[in-house]
């Protein structure tokens, strides 16, 4: 009996050793694919990089493209305002529209008008599209910056490639003229 016993413990020693050395394979085959998903994670790793690199240069492209859109709009509006707000608002201008900087704040569109008879500055921002209310408050800290430098009464103006019914309403509830592109056509 005891032979036996022996037997049959020497063969189970023989299939733990085979299991043991098909566990050994399989965690060298695992760590081996560990390590190939190690690379290929690193590797995914640095096209990422690459992307977002790449996504910022475009950001940064179209940014700029976007400003030179604006700034085109703003000279077009610079050309073609005085004759629309006389002719459409009975606003005269009695200096020409510029850009400039008043107290670290940038003013698109500022200028000396008349208006009903009374001298008034015409203040505001040049935006390609209204679309929201933080663009009518941009208009509003302006105005109270010209108002803080120089008095006097002042209309805030937004010019703009289009507006929003909304907004557009919204911002003539509030006294801002707004002035789209396609009226000065």
């Amino acid at each position: 009996e005891l032979a036996e016993a022996q037997k049959r413990t020497e063969a189970r020693i023989e299939e733990l050793a085979e299991a043991q050395k098909k566990t050994e394979e399989k965690m060298t085959s695992l760590e081996q694919k560990m390590g190939e998903l190690a690379e290929a994670q690193k590797k995914t790793e640095q096209e990422i990089a690459k992307l977002t690199r790449g996504l910022r240069q475009n950001r940064k492209e179209i940014g700029g493209l976007a400003r030179s859109v604006a700034y085109a709009l703003e000279n077009e509006a610079y050309r073609h305002l005085p004759a629309l707000l006389k002719a459409k608002h009975k606003i005269e201008l009695l200096e020409r529209i510029i850009r400039c900087d008043v107290n670290g704040e940038e003013i698109n569109i500022f200028a000396k008008a008349r208006e009903d008879g009374r001298e008034i500055y015409l203040v505001g921002e040049a935006v390609l599209k209204l679309d929201d209310m933080a663009k009518l408050r941009q208009v509003w800290k302006k105005v109270e910056v010209v108002k803080e430098e120089f008095g006097g009464e002042v209309r805030p103006i937004i010019v703009t490639h289009f507006a929003k019914p909304a907004i557009l309403e919204k911002a003539n509830k509030a006294g801002i003229l707004v002035v789209q592109s396609f009226e000065w056509i």
